[in-house]
Order: structure tokens, then C-alpha cells, then sequence
């Protein structure tokens, strides 16, 4: 049996986070360990500090011996002598209704400036969300960009012959099962709202592509034509679906109506054209596409018109994804030798970097502040989700401990 479930249970601890590399210019913060946290069921301080170092902007001060919360007045020369620029530190308080009350505070220590704070009342099961808000009020403060420490992901993962779709923070903990399943689950894709996920599912012993509703758990059909029906993505204003159908007979584009009316066929090729993802502008889409004899990315007008190949370096380019800006393209390239490697590519310049060391690398997602891309890989004899900043300075392994984990696509803003 398929199980669809509202994502209401929490399954903590799947992950634990691994950093590596050394980014560029970072600034130096220091997050002291929030008052009376040890009597908190999230370590709230602990969870800010990872969100941080995570995003490559930051790196972290030791805070051995401080004993501070958002009421204290710092010493500056303490700080400024452990090299700090900036310093967070807060407390949590159990109200009597159950819930915690958090609260922080952040300072610009070269200034010695006081540069604001928060008071958030949760309850228990939204602890790690306070800390990831609290992430992204200071990720924000500092950079003055919007941080994604309070998004969400969507990946997939397979344990003994089953198949769960997983909704987690953007740390890969905090997740929540949506469906669950003896059959594959692949290609999830967010709504722009947050609010639904599409998917292809193969419980009907076909690829069929449905759309759930990820708070009440309801799904619906909405592609499920003769033949094979693949790789869904939504329009930026979330009102079509282009997706990949077999149903004329080969594998080719169609776009259709968020309902699954007013169905559209793009390509008119004898190629296989699947993996289409809009720009930002939803005027453009890029595409995988055999018509050369090997797959490679192109990009074509949603109104019609002839594709252009994007992708020259190798003889297999696949899974293009773009940033929420429309100026980086990543994708997974095939060397000479066989590895799956993960690239981005300048869209203006056409310059290629290739920025992980792995050798299966899969399915690329932007971060919605395009700062950050996560990707699924093989490391230590597991499938594994990583997270890397577009340099690939930066890596945060995000690792499993119960299943093997695929499929991964980054939520937007508005949680």
C-alpha cells in the first residue's frame, strides 16, 4: 500500500552534518551557547552555529567559558581578542503553557554596537525552526542577502525495498514522511507557494506524475497518459506544469495547466527531451535532450521556437538546474573516465566550473537565495545528500543513517 500522510510526525536525529573546505572572505562570529539551553530538547545555539558556518559566509569563534544571553552587556576587548566581528547569545525559557520562550541578541563587536534581537514563543516540536529563524535574522542582519536556514527539502530515500518522500528542514533534519511507498518515488518538485509537491510515483506499475497537498497529505493525478509520464517542474508563478510524455510516442515536452488541463506539446523531435525546468522569467526552459547523439542542455522558448545547446564540455551534460537569478546553470557532467561530477555554469561568460570531488553526483538544487546548491552523491559507501557553496569552497555532508537518500529538490521562501 501507498501511505500519502499530512506532515505532522516529526522524525528527528536523520541526519547528522559534516563540514569541510575553506571558503573565501568569511566574517569571524561568535554564538555563545544560549542560557538554560541544556534544559531544552534542541540545542538551539548549536543548530544556529552550523546554519551559519553551513552558508560559507562565517566562520566560527570559539566561545569556551562565555557565559552570556541577550540581557548581558559584552566585553568588547574579549571579544574583539578572539578575533570576533559579530557575537549572538540568548536564552530559553519554558512558559507555563508548554511552549519555550527564545530570545537572542546580536552585536557588532568592532563597533561595539547592539544590532538588535528576537523573542520567538514556540512549542517544543518548533525549536529547531526558532533557531533556524534565528539563522537567518542574523545570516540577513550581516550580509544584508536573506538567509534559507528556514526553508524546507524534499528528498527521497529507499530502505529495505521502500521508498519514502521526506520533507525536512533545510538541514536535512526535522523531517516528516509525505509518502511512503514499495514502489519508486522520483523527481519531487516544489510548488512555488511551498505549499505542493509533484512527483512521480510508480505504484500504478507505470511512471505516473501526481501533485500533493503537503499540509493535509491529499494528492491528485495529473499526468497519467498511455505510456510514460516524467519529470514534472512548476512555472515561477506556479500556474503550469512542464513535463516530460511519451503518450505521441517518444519522449518529448508538454506543458499543461497546474489542473493538468490545456496540455501543449513543445518538442517535435525523434530525441528523448525530459529534465525542463523554467527560468526565472518563465519564458525559457532548459532541457536534457539525446538530438545530438548524446545528452546535453539546451534551452528553447515556451512559446516555441528552435532549442539551443547550451552545454559543449564531455559528451553527457544532464539535470540542468538554474538559480533563482537566472545567471548560474548547474548540472552533472561524465568525464573521461566515468564519474558523475557536479558543475555551475555562468550563463553570460559560458565559463564551466567543476566544484565537487565525489565521483556520483546527482541531481543538483538551488537554495532560493542561489547562494547554496544541495545534491545527492555516493561517500563512504552510502547515498548521501551534500551542500556546497558555488565555488564548492564549502561542503556540508548531510548524512544518512537509516536509508540511502536521492532526489533532493530545495523548497522556496514563505514557510
Amino acid at each position: 500500500m501507498v501511505a500519502a500522510l499530512a506532515c505532522s510526525a516529526p522524525v528527528w536525529a536523520q541526519f547528522r552534518i559534516e563540514i569541510s573546505g575553506v571558503g573565501g572572505t568569511q566574517m569571524p562570529i561568535a554564538v555563545a551557547e544560549f542560557r538554560d539551553e541544556v534544559d531544552s530538547p534542541q540545542p538551539v545555539s548549536s543548530i544556529i552555529r552550523a546554519d551559519l558556518e553551513r552558508s560559507g559566509q562565517f566562520s566560527l569563534v570559539n566561545v569556551a567559558g562565555a557565559q552570556l544571553s541577550e540581557t548581558s552587556l559584552p566585553a568588547w576587548s574579549d571579544w574583539r581578542g578572539r578575533n570576533a566581528d559579530a557575537l549572538a547569545a540568548g536564552s530559553i525559557t519554558r512558559l507555563a503553557d508548554g511552549r519555550f520562550d527564545v530570545r537572542f541578541k546580536l552585536w557588532d563587536v568592532v563597533k561595539g554596537q547592539d544590532l538588535g534581537g528576537e523573542s520567538l514563543a514556540v512549542p517544543a516540536d518548533d525549536l529547531r525552526l526558532a533557531a533556524h529563524r534565528i539563522a537567518d535574522k542574523i545570516y540577513q542582519t550581516l550580509t544584508g542577502e536573506r538567509g534559507v536556514f528556514a526553508t524546507r527539502m524534499a528528498y527521497v530515500t529507499k530502505a529495505g525495498g521502500r521508498y519514502s518522500l521526506r520533507i525536512t528542514d533545510a538541514d536535512g533534519e526535522g523531517g516528516q514522511v509525505a509518502l511512503a511507498s514499495p514502489e519508486p518515488i522520483i523527481s519531487p518538485a516544489w510548488s512555488p507557494d511551498g505549499r505542493e509537491l509533484a512527483y512521480v510515483s510508480f505504484e500504478r506499475h507505470k511512471a505516473v506524475v501526481w501533485v500533493q497537498d503537503l499540509s493535509s497529505g491529499r494528492r491528485r493525478v495529473l499526468a497519467d497518459f498511455r505510456g510514460s509520464n516524467s519529470a514534472p517542474s512548476f512555472s515561477p508563478d506556479g500556474q503550469s506544469v512542464v513535463l516530460t510524455l511519451s503518450r505521441e510516442g517518444g519522449s518529448q515536452l508538454f506543458v499543461m495547466d497546474r489542473n493538468g488541463g490545456n496540455v501543449r506539446r513543445l518538442t517535435q523531435t525523434q530525441a528523448i527531451d525530459t529534465e525542463a525546468t523554467f527560468t526565472p522569467d518563465s519564458r525559457t526552459l532548459y532541457f536534457v535532450s539525446d538530438r545530438g547523439g548524446g545528452p546535453q542542455i539546451y534551452r528553447m522558448p515556451v512559446a516555441g521556437g528552435a532549442a539551443e545547446r547550451v552545454t559543449f564540455n564531455g559528451t553527457y551534460n544532464i539535470s540542468p538546474a538554474l538559480s533563482p537569478d537566472g545567471r548560474s546553470l548547474a548540472f552533472i557532467t561524465r568525464d573521461g573516465g566515468g564519474n558523475f561530477k557536479l558543475c555551475v555554469m555562468d550563463l553570460a561568460s559560458g565559463n564551466v566550473q567543476q566544484i565537487t570531488d565525489t565521483t556520483r553526483d546527482e541531481k543538483p538544487s538551488f537554495a532560493p537565495n542561489g547562494r547554496l546548491i544541495v545534491y545527492a552523491t555516493r561517500a563512504g559507501g552510502r547515498d548521501v545528500l551534500m551542500t556546497t557553496t558555488l565555488d564548492g569552497g564549502i561542503k556540508a555532508k548531510l548524512l544518512s543513517t537509516q536509508a540511502d537518500v536521492r532526489e533532493p529538490t530545495w523548497g522556496p521562501f514563505g514557510r
